[in-house]
């Protein structure tokens, strides 16, 4: 079974700075039948201003992805972590016990175009830790590249959950089959352009709810980044 998510139906946020789309109910978002998918809390797509951003604020027993489309985002937290993290860049933060941080737009001409992503941990009150790993366009070109895993396995960052997070970049044409274990389930997430998935039409910002079915074929239909989330 996959349900489609359209992107025109997420809650939207429009401070002036900050232009935020909501594929699951969000601060002053809320609608009960999205309250998320399995481990899968949160997935915004923000545009921030230059000189913008997110000030020093608290999270804690949450896992954080911050995954840029476009731009860069400036990052500072309480453990000391400071980065500046691109597209190609993958930053997790495990908000555990409690951590302070803040997410900036540091360019004074660019804005920047990034996902948000939040998943629950498998255990709560963990010590709050930071990790951060580039992956080349080259990676991810023409197939489904591992970004985030419980195992850290091919390289991928580690997370508190039992969760596979992949990332693909495919032309117009080229497309790629996933095989799901029994018992697993997916969501896809149209990060840029379009894809058919099993025959069925996905566009920009398009999520799909994926459970039971035995694997999954896409093939983009215009140039593309692909977020897939591989989730028990």
């Amino acid at each position: 079974m996959i349900v489609r998510r359209p992107a025109a139906e997420r809650g939207h946020s429009d401070l002036g700075w900050l232009d935020s789309r909501h594929t699951f109910s969000f601060a002053d978002y809320y609608d009960p039948r999205y309250m998320g998918f399995r481990a899968l809390r949160v997935i915004n797509e923000d545009r921030v201003k230059p000189g913008y951003g997110f000030g020093t604020h608290p999270h804690r027993d949450m896992e954080i992805i911050s995954y840029v489309l476009d731009g860069a985002l400036a990052h500072k937290d309480s453990m000391g972590t400071g980065s500046v993290i691109r597209p190609g860049d993958v930053q997790r933060m495990s908000a555990g016990t409690g951590v302070l941080h803040s997410e900036m737009n540091p360019s004074t001409e660019e804005p920047v175009h990034f996902l948000q992503i939040w998943l629950m941990p498998d255990e709560r009150g963990i010590t709050p830790s930071y990790e951060e790993k580039r992956f080349d366009a080259a990676e991810k070109r023409g197939r489904l590249r591992l970004l985030a895993a419980r195992d850290a396995r091919d390289g991928a960052v580690a997370i508190h959950q039992d969760v596979d997070l992949y990332a693909g970049l495919f032309k117009t044409g080229e497309g790629a089959t996933v095989d799901l274990r029994p018992g697993r389930h997916a969501w896809l997430q149209i990060a840029q352009g379009a894809i058919t998935l099993n025959g069925q039409p996905l566009g920009q910002g398009d999520g799909a709810a994926v459970s039971e079915e035995a694997s999954l074929a896409f093939t983009a239909t215009a140039d593309s980044e692909i977020i897939l989330f591989d989730l028990a």
